[in-house]
């Protein structure tokens, strides 16, 4: 924790203090309570590396002050007054470490758009802060906000989008929907849209009004039905909070996506260059079927 870590030539009589001037001076975070050093040992005889002891620090060894002489840094652990921690002489070889104060971080914040009362980036208080709280913070959700449509993107990892029931999670703070939050998390509220966009093939894209229990069938119809080049084994459904879901087919059996209000139903255009040949399927067909009732002839007369 030093504003210049390295290797650095190493003179007779060089003190710590000397080391860490060289070095720039502790960066913000620093622990200033004392400091390690790694020190190569005297007795090598059963394999030992390095020996390490604590060496004590003081407000003296920060650089960064203000026109008074204080020291300008953000807040952080105690540590003792300049003078009062003794000259540590260093050797050839020493290895010494800064360290950081245990749990220090800089301000995390996240961000909070749409339907809030009061929306922006706002600073983590703890790192246990969860989803309910910061839309407390924010001064809850406004009268058009559509919670179920919330987008929470987690830039963390490379995350992405995760799926969160923002209604349960402001009844039951406890529950484990209520998200605890990381740093660089993007939440969006959007505002409650009582219809259904379709788009694609169909015969006239547009808005559907929503209506309680009605099907996937239901706002095609209301768009003009299927188009000549409809894929209808395809179709999929894009809720307001980016969660997307496609028709599934198996057999004669079919799964349709509920749309929801503020979601988008695409009618993908069919593959036409993707078609199946049924006279080379067929043909081969009989091709396996030919085969496996002669070799069956054949074992059955050995």
């Amino acid at each position: 924790m030093v504003t210049k870590p390295g290797i650095y030539a190493w003179r007779e009589g060089m003190t710590l203090r000397d080391l860490v001037v060289v070095a720039r001076g502790p960066k913000v975070g620093a622990d200033l309570r004392e400091a390690e050093i790694a020190r190569m040992p005297e007795d090598r005889s059963r394999g030992q590396l390095a020996t390490t002891l604590r060496a004590p620090l003081d407000s003296s060894y920060l650089l960064e002050r203000d026109s008074t002489g204080r020291y300008a840094g953000p807040p952080g652990l105690p540590f003792s007054p300049a003078g009062s921690a003794p000259e540590v002489v260093l050797k050839a070889f020493d290895n010494v470490l800064i360290l950081k104060q245990p749990e220090f971080d800089f301000q995390r914040t996240v961000v909070i758009a749409g339907e809030v009362r009061s929306p922006g980036t706002y600073s983590l208080r703890t790192k246990s802060d969860r989803l309910a709280d910061l839309i407390t913070r924010a001064g809850g959700l406004t009268a058009r906000a559509y919670p179920e449509g919330i987008r929470f993107v987690r830039a963390v990892s490379n995350v992405g989008r995760i799926n969160v029931d923002l209604s349960r999670a402001l009844r039951d703070t406890a529950a484990s929907v209520n998200i605890i939050l990381q740093p660089g998390d993007s939440i969006g509220i959007p505002e409650y849209q009582p219809a259904v966009k379709v788009n694609g093939a169909v015969t006239s894209p547009g808005s559907v009004l929503w209506q309680q229990g009605k099907g996937l069938g239901y706002y095609i119809e209301g768009a003009g039905g299927y188009g000549n080049r409809a894929d209808k084994g395809r179709v999929s459904v894009t809720y307001a909070n980016g969660e997307v879901r496609t028709r599934k087919k198996a057999l004669f059996f079919r799964s349709d996506p509920q749309p929801g209000p503020g979601a988008e139903v695409f009618v993908p255009v069919r593959d036409t260059l993707a078609r199946v040949n049924y006279v080379q399927l067929f043909t081969s067909l009989a091709q396996i079927i030919a085969s496996a009732v002669t070799t069956f002839y054949v074992i059955k007369h050995l």
